[in-house]
């Protein structure tokens, strides 16, 4: 499209060129000459346009079934991404569920499932795939491969609220070998340490799981593996011991408008599930 816009361009430039140049008035004082038309060069330059729309417009459809998913497609998705207010999971085949970073195999074509959880998001990897809805109570298809390994940023490219503009995730693909490990250790289950018992009886775990492939609420983020993470609240701020004593602190003050409880706790115990949380690995 942008060669041929580039050669109707040039096309039009050079017309209007010759024209100031061949027409112009040379100092005459009479009127010149006029034109009313030419019946060829009205054809000509109505009939190009429409073939290049219609070329153009044949080789948009092309490329719309291949990359479409079947929206009516039995079989069943390689991964289902759902968009909650304001953060991205995904969920595999062997149960294990993850937020904001979401691991594919190179060179695989994998069917995804698109849904959300409240309100209307928009998936959007701009350099995997084209942008696709997440509607409430509907299920929509997309076709999800890379090509060469790398991390690829995503975000909502619809507004859904305070937090719309952090509402990030990376998609990061990596060979075939390196993301069956990765999905394995994602498997694993949480350390057994003394603080867990701190995570349930205040409360955390009515949202979080701290197993990716254990039983989920849907209310908060996974936290499976959370030490392991580069960023917290969906790229807002750097995973760093400082910034996550600050969401055991005022969740409020760390990402405003999330939906996590500020849970009065103790110095003592936040300190604890500090050391708990960066204990997942």
């Amino acid at each position: 499209m942008l060669a041929i816009a580039a050669v109707v361009f040039l096309i039009v430039a050079a017309g209007v060129v010759f024209s100031v140049v061949r027409y112009r008035s040379r100092g005459l004082t009479v009127e010149p000459r006029q034109i009313f038309g030419s019946r060829k060069l009205e054809v000509l330059w109505t009939v190009a346009p429409l073939l290049i729309v219609t070329g153009l417009f044949v080789v948009a459809v092309r490329a719309m079934v291949l990359i479409d998913a079947p929206q009516d497609s039995g079989r069943s998705p390689d991964i289902v991404i759902t968009a909650h207010q304001w953060w991205w999971e995904a969920r595999y085949p062997n149960g294990v569920v993850v937020p904001w970073d979401m691991h594919i195999p190179t060179s695989r074509r994998l069917l995804a499932r698109i849904e959300s959880a409240d309100v209307i998001h928009d998936f959007w990897v701009p350099n995997l795939a084209r942008k696709m809805d997440a509607v409430p109570g509907r299920w929509s298809y997309i076709w999800l491969e890379a090509d060469a390994p790398g991390i690829y940023p995503g975000t909502c490219s619809e507004f859904c609220g305070a937090q719309h503009a952090w509402m990030r995730f990376r998609v990061i693909a990596e060979p075939e070998a390196s993301f069956e490990a990765w999905l394995k250790n994602e498997a694993s289950g949480a350390p057994d340490i003394l603080a867990e018992r701190l995570f349930i009886d205040k409360g955390c775990a009515e949202c979080h799981a701290v197993a990716a492939s254990g039983p989920r609420s849907g209310k908060g983020p996974s936290l499976a593996h959370w030490a392991s993470r580069e960023t917290l609240g969906g790229g807002i701020q750097r995973n760093t011991p400082e910034n996550l004593m600050l969401w055991l602190t005022d969740p409020q003050a760390a990402k405003p408008g999330n939906r996590m409880p500020n849970t009065p706790l103790t110095p003592d115990e936040r300190r604890a599930l500090l050391m708990y949380l960066e204990s997942l690995r």
